[in-house]
């Protein structure tokens, strides 16, 4: 690990644009055109160029800004070989800009060559870069040593705490990056999680209201095809359209669910009940129930008792919501189906998907949901709290 934290390269992510603000930006170009022009105005204004020698030190001026330019973008990039060798030429141009007179831009190079390589460079190239431009100052500097050691140590110090800065914003970015991420995937589990509530109505809706309508038009059918009395088979064609009527009242219903309007669910098992000539037992102290509780006693009292419609049909059905200390159970039993009755093609209607939906609901909740057959007939029982 030590070996690999000397030879890693800092985090990119707080070197991107974008990562740093408006301010920081504006400053950072100030603070670049300031430093030009000192640069420029410390190596003309003495007058110590005249004639050819002003334009070879403006070529000389030029190349050092080209150096130092090429040096910042490679190590922006994380180039090793390109930045490794800027930083050597850039060196080099600053003993040539000594050499030549021009002391403060030689000086400029060097220091900034040392931060920038302690802030962009990995550990172990970034002391070495430091070492070469700092040294190369320390060897023709005309200072004393007490200034020399405090402008080597405060650059030393700048460097790192602009490398500790540049890794703070980095490890922003990253965590905001995996926040946007993760509100984009909590955004989406939740369209998920309101497509598949959608779905539990339609299907708790449609298929109720169709499949009744269904049972009762499969009767009348069966009824024509045996020849019998005309009355008897117009009493279920009323049945099938009053169970459209209630299918368009259960549209409306479902609707006002999803905006979380619910009709209390002691009406709603009276008229269930009512409807479909079950009985009904409450027992313990009615409450009112919070929204999600409340929808699913009213879903799977309602698939439970279509069921033992569809596949008991002239079984006795008994539905009995309790109301207990933290919790509220429904239970939906029917007894054998009398003999002669089968489902035939009555059980055929629907979607399939009833138990299913009544379980996940339950789950949703963290309430449990148990179904099977007890002495010959049907059993669901659900328990959520609330």
């Amino acid at each position: 690990m030590a070996g690999w934290y000397w030879t890693r390269w800092p985090s990119r992510e707080g070197l991107e644009r974008d990562a740093e603000s408006g301010p920081r930006r504006l400053l950072t170009g100030l603070g670049r055109a300031v430093l030009l022009i000192t640069v420029c105005w410390g190596t003309f204004a003495d007058g110590r160029y005249a004639g050819w020698a002003v334009v070879v030190a403006v070529a000389g001026l030029a190349a050092a800004v080209g150096l130092s330019a090429g040096y910042l973008h490679a190590s922006r990039e994380q180039h090793p070989v390109p930045a490794f060798a800027l930083s050597a030429a850039v060196v080099g141009a600053a003993w040539l800009a000594n050499w030549g007179g021009a002391i403060l831009l030689a000086d400029v190079l060097w220091y900034g060559l040392a931060v920038t390589a302690l802030v962009r460079l990995p550990p172990a190239p970034a002391v070495l870069v430091a070492a070469a431009a700092l040294g190369s100052y320390t060897a023709v500097s005309w200072a004393s040593w007490l200034s020399i050691i405090a402008t080597v140590g405060g650059l030393v110090m700048l460097g790192y705490l602009m490398r500790l800065d540049l890794e703070a914003r980095g490890t922003a970015r990253r965590l905001l990056v995996q926040e946007r991420a993760a509100r984009a995937a909590e955004t989406e589990s939740a369209a998920l999680a309101e497509r598949a509530r959608i779905a539990r109505e339609i299907h708790d809706v449609l298929a109720h209201s169709l499949s009744a309508q269904l049972v009762h038009l499969e009767a009348a059918r069966l009824m024509l095809d045996a020849g019998t009395d005309r009355e008897q088979v117009r009493e279920r064609v009323v049945a099938a359209r009053r169970m459209a009527q209630d299918g368009l009242a259960e549209t409306r219903q479902a609707l006002s669910a999803l905006r979380g309007e619910f009709t209390p669910v002691g009406e709603f098992l009276v008229e269930l009940t009512e409807r479909e000539r079950a009985e009904l037992t409450v027992t313990g102290t009615p409450r009112p129930l919070a929204a999600e509780p409340a929808l699913a006693v009213r879903r799977t009292a309602q698939e439970a008792v279509t069921n033992v419609r569809k596949h008991a049909p002239g079984a006795r059905c008994s539905v009995e919501l309790r109301y207990l200390a933290d919790a509220v159970e429904l239970e939906v039993r029917n007894s054998r189906a009398p003999r002669g009755e089968t489902p035939g093609g009555l059980a055929a209607s629907g979607g399939g998907y009833g138990l299913l939906g009544m379980r996940e609901r339950a789950e949703l909740l963290g309430g449990t949901l148990l179904a099977g057959p007890e002495d010959g007939g049907w059993r669901v029982q659900l328990r959520v709290p609330g």
